[in-house]
């Protein structure tokens, strides 16, 4: 669990900013899209097919 605490003199901006920053970082708003929806073993395994094809490509 990401956690910010406020500094004594510390405005509620910069809190926020270093929020964001740790939230960014540790990955939990991508990891809060990508299990948004439902995903079936068949789509997983062809999201994981495209995927590698393309890391192939490059």
């Amino acid at each position: 669990m990401t956690q910010v605490v406020l500094g004594e003199n510390e405005n509620i901006d910069s809190a926020l900013r270093r929020f964001k920053r740790q939230v960014s970082k540790a990955g939990i708003l991508s990891d809060v899209k990508f299990r948004r929806h439902f995903e079936t073993p068949l789509e997983k395994r062809k999201r994981k097919l495209v995927s590698a094809r393309h890391n192939r490509r490059f």
